[in-house]
């Protein structure tokens, strides 16, 4: 098979590279095109430790210099074998600080054969603001993005943005600024948030966290919480929650949990000085929750790129239905049943806020996308690539609810052991949801056979029979589908739902 006949990519999209030169680490990322919700062909990064040592001599350190640029020839050659077609290249705080930056910059523009933008920190602190918008669904609160050298924070309402500072408390210049010791890393974080007056506005709303260490930080509360969904993306604390951890991570009482072992060494190093900048941060902001965010200025850099009708679509529907697109038996059926079943909600008690008619509209458009595995298996395939498939705009519960609303389509509307962890992620209502969904798609893929023309046709309504609550009117076209399959279904939403259920024929 020739390289054009591949059907698993989205047509009418080149590949695009971005390298992100960061003062901890450098990282090539090639996205699969310019979209809203752009899926990640290939990533790697070197952790080269630019900021080391740049507080105290000005310099970047050469080592660390000649192993970011043999990184730069190994990203070069890999953005060409992966046919981007164009490659977009930012540096932050180390290259645009450092006495011998400049220097640096011109060999990397060497190898890459492409323009480094150096971003001022006000200009990392918007395309930071910018990842955050791209990833969120209705952002209000504060951004901070704590990379080696600098902690970026910015103000975000909607897709109103602030302007941003820049404070020099990244975490491999606060580990060097106070000697190693967490206690002077807390004076001299104090130092200069304490002139940080955007955080005063932050009460009572989000914090978004962006950056590698603070990353970790997630990660490793995810793992000594047993938490049963391994996504960075959107995973949440609230304040008091996240305090307590952070004085946790300081003081290092868990260090020997075998939890820390899913946190690189590299990395690990530096988790003290991370949870020193978050929590003077958030003490002085006083959040509802905190996000964390694999989102940042690599997507938020893209994101500016876009037109502004792009811009404007749901992220979240839009990669749903992309992958409608790659993998349903018919992408139109899918979007049929997301339809019908915004139209049957009301009928069955069910008044949808904003966020839930997203999800479910998610989740039909996603309904058929694991019709290919072994029919044993379709439920179960459907959930994991759910669950932990790279969605944005969307969170935790919100996952959890799509993925069991499509485990609930194949295996029935009662828990198991398979989909009981991702149940207690859920919210009651969004598990009572899920089932409900879950419960109709179970009776109307049995008339439409995952075809699309049929659908439209079908309709719950109000019964004149005083002995039923509400009947599915079929048209007469549609009798021979009849069958004691559906009258099995039928009754097994009706007892979900409490409502006497009939099959009416027209």
């Amino acid at each position: 098979m020739v390289e054009s006949e591949a059907q698993g990519r989205l047509p009418g999209i080149a590949p695009v590279s971005v390298v992100d030169i960061g003062s901890n680490s450098i990282r090539l990322v090639i996205y699969e095109g310019m979209s809203r919700s752009p899926a990640m062909l290939f990533n790697e990064k070197v952790m080269c430790g630019l900021g080391k040592g740049l507080a105290k001599t000005g310099r970047m350190d050469q080592a660390s210099v000649e192993r970011a640029l043999n990184a730069l020839h190994r990203f070069k050659a890999l953005s060409r074998q992966a046919r981007a077609s164009t490659m977009y290249a930012l540096a932050t705080a180390a290259a645009r600080e450092a006495e011998n930056g400049p220097d640096f910059i011109h060999q990397a523009e060497m190898i890459l054969g492409q323009k480094v933008r150096v971003l001022t920190g006000e200009e990392e602190a918007y395309f930071s603001a910018l990842g955050i918008v791209s990833g969120f669904h209705d952002t209000d609160g504060i951004v901070g993005d704590l990379g080696g050298g600098s902690l970026e924070l910015i103000d975000v309402a909607g897709g109103m943005i602030g302007r941003g500072i820049t404070l020099p408390l990244g975490g491999i210049r606060l580990s060097e600024a106070s000697g190693g010791s967490a206690a002077q890393a807390r004076i001299v974080a104090r130092k200069y948030l304490r002139h940080a007056d955007l955080l005063k506005k932050g009460a009572g709303r989000a914090f978004y966290a962006v950056g590698g260490t603070w990353r970790a930080i997630g990660t490793l509360h995810m793992e000594i919480q047993n938490y049963p969904l391994h996504m960075i993306q959107g995973y949440e604390l609230g304040f008091s929650d996240a305090m307590d951890f952070l004085t946790d991570i300081v003081t290092a009482k868990d260090q020997k949990d075998q939890a820390y072992g899913a946190i690189s060494k590299s990395r690990r190093n530096l988790l003290p000085f991370g949870a020193v900048a978050m929590q003077e941060t958030i003490a002085i902001m006083k959040p509802s929750r905190v996000f964390f965010s694999a989102q940042g200025v690599r997507e938020g850099y893209l994101y500016s790129l876009l037109a502004d009708r792009e811009k404007t679509r749901d992220p979240l529907l839009a990669a749903a239905g992309e992958l409608a697109i790659l993998r349903a038996r018919s992408p139109e059926h899918a979007r049929e049943l997301a339809a019908w079943t915004g139209r049957m909600m009301p009928l069955f008690g069910i008044a949808e806020t904003a966020e839930e008619h997203r999800y479910r509209e998610a989740a039909c458009l996603l309904a058929d996308i694991s019709w290919r595995a072994h029919p044993d298996y379709r439920g179960l395939q459907a959930l994991n690539l759910i669950a932990h498939g790279t969605f944005i705009g969307i969170t935790h519960p919100g996952r959890a609810f799509i993925a069991l609303a499509n485990y609930y389509r194949f295996e029935g509307l009662n828990d198991d052991a398979v989909s009981s962890s991702l149940a207690g992620i859920a919210t009651p209502r969004l598990r009572e949801l899920a089932k409900l969904v879950g419960g109709l798609l179970r009776i109307v893929y049995l008339f439409s056979a995952s075809m699309p023309g049929v659908v439209p046709h079908l309709a719950f309504r109000r019964s004149g029979n005083p002995d039923i609550d509400l009947e599915l009117v079929v048209p007469s076209d549609y009798s021979e589908l009849a069958g004691e399959r559906l009258d099995g279904r039928l009754q097994q939403l009706a007892k979900l739902t409490g409502k006497r259920l009939a099959f009416t024929f027209l």
